[in-house]
């Protein structure tokens, strides 16, 4: 989907098209003042003088998404608001509609199964397609198939979507970027160097920034320098599986199958504060934070019908360093006063003495709910439970 979350805040407010917007900080109450404010007037109407802007942020959220209009002053997904301030201060600032973001997602992927049966989702806003064996799927190399995908993406959302059609997902990951927005890209095999080989190692999907550094430390910048490279030399360089793998991409070689159901590995809360916290002076916020992350992630179980039985948490310090850590008990849980008492736990191992930028806590080895139940191996199975007046709230 093209700047998914922005595009979605652009139907409710039709009058910031075309302009800088961002999107991000994890805030509702500049949105919620501005839709206070002009009570009882068409969303569509609210002058645009009255949005908040970018300028105005304090704090240290990051964008999640931008519209293409603010991605040309160089603001991007993961960026600093406050740095992105610096460079289009101007640009309009909203918080994400969680609610509205999974109804469109739900909707554009609806359409996409009528058409395409074999489809793998890839997150709120991404899917593979196997049109293999669609009928006409294969009607100018894809094209017509894909045209039809993105007029019933826009009928049914009024959003649209770029495309990449290729043999294999590695490739149309990366052709689905070719022409954003509203594109459609094709790559044949033959296609391989001439399209993907001038292209930065980092533009292939699993290549990430430590890999990509490495990359560049022995001169190979992009994928027709990685391809160049002897299977064997990258294996000695970067191990047999990562080695293998790196040789196998660049000449866009890809046999995964698109899977069409997987069962979570985990499940996760996290947030980054407006201010970095202490364990002792700020003892009793971030107990509050932590006691609330808990309830998000017991709720996402208990929604999903999960329960799991290791329990972890993530610190980030105020240098950006980050540790993690996780406790595994014998009975399965989705309960938050359960999740929140091992959380505390885990807590006790680690230094405490520094300030902290963010907390998560993450549930693991998880199963189904349903299946364990009558073997009995739940316990408070499936109950997001709010803590009760006389629950401990400390921080450990």
């Amino acid at each position: 989907m093209d700047a998914f979350f922005a595009s979605v805040e652009l139907l409710r407010y039709p009058q910031l098209k075309g302009l800088p917007l961002v999107i991000g900080g994890g805030r509702r109450r500049e949105d919620d003042a501005l839709l206070a404010t002009h009570a009882g007037l068409p969303l569509a109407e609210i002058p645009l003088a009255d949005f908040p802007r970018l300028r105005d942020y304090a704090g240290r959220g990051v964008i999640t998404t931008a519209t293409y209009a603010a991605r040309q002053f160089g603001i991007g997904s993961a960026m600093g608001l406050m740095k992105a301030a610096k460079l289009c201060p101007d640009a309009i600032l909203l918080p994400v509609d969680f609610d509205e973001i999974r109804r469109c997602s739900r909707a554009f992927k609806a359409v996409i199964r009528e058409i395409a049966p074999l489809m793998e989702d890839r997150g709120i806003d991404e899917v593979y397609i196997d049109f293999t064996a669609v009928p006409g799927g294969q009607r100018e190399g894809g094209r017509v198939l894909a045209r039809l995908i993105q007029r019933g993406i826009l009928d049914a959302t009024g959003l649209s979507c770029s495309i990449g059609v290729a043999p294999n997902k590695l490739l149309a990951k990366m052709a689905s970027e070719f022409q954003k927005p509203g594109g459609i890209s094709i790559i044949h095999e033959s296609d391989l160097q001439r399209l993907i080989w001038p292209l930065p190692c980092r533009k292939i999907n699993g290549i990430g920034p430590k890999t990509d550094e490495k990359l560049q430390a022995l001169g190979i910048h992009t994928v027709g320098e990685l391809a160049a490279q002897p299977c064997q030399a990258l294996i000695e360089r970067f191990g047999p599986s990562h080695g293998a793998w790196l040789h196998e991409t660049a000449w866009g070689r890809d046999d995964s199958p698109v899977v069409t159901h997987s069962e979570p590995v985990s499940m996760s809360r996290e947030t980054t504060f407006e201010r970095d916290l202490h364990a002792v002076r700020d003892k009793a916020e971030l107990g509050a934070i932590l006691t609330r992350l808990c309830q998000q992630v017991a709720a996402d179980l208990s929604a999903k019908g999960y329960v799991g039985r290791t329990i972890g948490i993530k610190l980030r310090y105020d240098d950006f360093q980050s540790v993690t850590r996780e406790l595994t008990v014998e009975q399965y849980s989705a309960d938050a006063r359960e999740i929140r008492r091992l959380a505390g736990r885990c807590l006790k191992r680690v230094d405490l003495t520094r300030r902290l930028r963010l907390l998560g806590v993450r549930v693991g080895h998880l199963a189904r709910a349903n299946e364990l139940a009558s073997a009995g191996a739940v316990g408070q199975a499936g109950l997001a439970g709010e803590p009760k007046a006389g629950d401990s709230l400390s921080l450990f």
